[in-house]
């Protein structure tokens, strides 16, 4: 298991993600700005924007993809 933080995958706070795989902390990351910018949060829209992005982009945006997969792998297990 590892973690990873909402500012480490691109937002604006410190909040842990934690999962086996990459994806599994790419998709908490999703939850986890989706459920703030509903909430009210503005600071985290910005990063959903671009969370929004990807997932519509998914070509265009791999090199974002390979990098958290690349950072994730980095990451000591917790």
């Amino acid at each position: 298991m590892k973690t990873m933080t909402c500012r480490q995958l691109g937002g604006p706070c410190d909040l842990e993600h934690r999962g086996e795989t990459a994806d599994d902390v790419i998709n908490a990351q999703d939850r986890h700005l989706k459920e703030a910018v509903k909430a009210g949060d503005a600071a985290h829209q910005e990063a959903r924007d671009a969370m929004r992005g990807r997932w519509r982009h998914p070509k265009q945006s791999l090199g974002w993809y390979r990098d958290m997969k690349k950072a994730f792998a980095d990451f000591p297990e917790a």
